[in-house]
């Protein structure tokens, strides 16, 4: 246990954003998920709106600091990938 004041605020102040990073990392797996259902299941016009909704949120979580933005991007770059294949 941290005795240094600035080190107890800096505790807290990681802990708040282990558990906001955590809530964003997992929705941003359920984007991803629906995504890849809809590409599975064959719905092109499903699969587009779903890949826009887990762009937007890629991004916005990119520039929130969750994760890198080569991640971000890497991660759109597949799901679109996997789209066009399924819609082609």
């Amino acid at each position: 246990m941290a005795n240094i004041k600035s080190q107890i605020k800096r505790n807290l102040q990681n802990e708040r954003r282990r558990v906001r990073n955590k809530a964003t990392r997992s929705e941003l797996k359920t984007h991803a998920k629906g995504v890849r259902g809809a590409v599975d299941s064959g719905d092109a016009q499903a699969a587009v709106t779903q890949l826009r909704d887990a762009s937007r949120a890629l991004d916005r979580a990119a520039s929130a600091g969750s994760i890198h933005r080569r991640t971000a991007a890497r991660r759109k770059s597949r799901l679109a990938k996997a789209v066009n294949a399924a819609t082609a």
